[in-house]
């Protein structure tokens, strides 16, 4: 199969890596604390919960892409982490199967809301897989500051937010991610670098970053190349070089502590 990468315009690619990006930046430190809480379902919790805020705001009629809908897909992500913090200090031995619990309602919710839709299939697709291709550069830049936002109080005062000001900034950084890149890809940028790199005691997070941004760039320009759906085709390219990164660490941890 040939390809000519000159008939793929930069005007598609160049946003879509620019997304990817982004997202790695934000989600791969997030994605670190998440597992060290044990608490890896929760963006797929809340991601499912921003996407009923969504397809509830279409059903009344907002414009899909008008302010109206982002507030409401943030005011319900921001609910549904209220409720998980309340759950946490009542429930914290069963926290994770709250979590499932909460998604499964969330995901039905929207199975629910599309019932009627004549387009309701579409919808959830582009819900879970995302339009990544199809991303506009205008919604970049304001996404990019509240990302910036994001990560200046992350690395600023993570020490100080507390386990509210956890869920409230997750919340919002999903429900940003999930309309740019689907909800299966947010999952996975969120998980699979800080569980890769998770045997490594130094520069973990450049590690895992380039991780996330080798696969973006590698699944756009495969999935470009074989006409195949790009959100999924990231997420098989991540979960594999995944799986070759921690092999190589844990080989290398071997050969260490033979040595040793």
């Amino acid at each position: 199969m040939s390809f000519d990468f000159g008939s793929v315009e930069a005007s598609i690619l160049l946003p879509a890596f620019a997304a990817g990006l982004l997202v790695t930046a934000t989600h791969v430190p997030l994605g670190m604390q998440v597992l060290t809480r044990g608490i890896v379902f929760i963006d797929l919790a809340i991601a499912q919960i921003a996407g009923c805020g969504v397809l509830l705001a279409d059903q009344v009629g907002f414009e899909p892409a008008g302010a109206a809908v982002q507030l409401a897909a943030l005011s319900a992500a921001l609910a549904g982490a209220l409720l998980l913090t309340w759950t946490e200090r009542i429930w914290p031995d069963v926290q994770e199967a709250v979590i499932g619990v909460t998604f499964v309602l969330a995901a039905t919710g929207s199975v629910l809301l599309l019932a009627s839709n004549p387009h309701g299939s579409e919808h959830l697709r582009d819900l879970l897989v995302g339009q990544i291709l199809w991303v506009q550069p205008a919604r970049l830049l304001w996404v990019a500051v509240a990302y910036g936002a994001i990560l200046i109080l992350w690395f600023g005062a993570r020490g100080r937010l507390g386990q509210l000001g956890f869920y409230a900034m997750f919340a919002v950084a999903v429900t940003l991610s999930v309309q740019l890149v689907g909800l299966y890809l947010v999952f996975a940028t969120l998980i699979v670098p800080p569980l890769a790199t998770r045997r490594m005691a130094h520069r973990r997070l450049p590690a895992a970053w380039l991780l996330g941004v080798t696969a973006y760039a590698t699944g756009l320009v495969l999935s470009t190349a074989l006409d195949l759906p790009t959100g999924p085709v990231i997420v098989w390219v991540l979960v594999a070089l995944a799986l070759l990164w921690y092999a190589a660490t844990a080989r290398r941890t071997v050969m260490d502590d033979g040595q040793g």
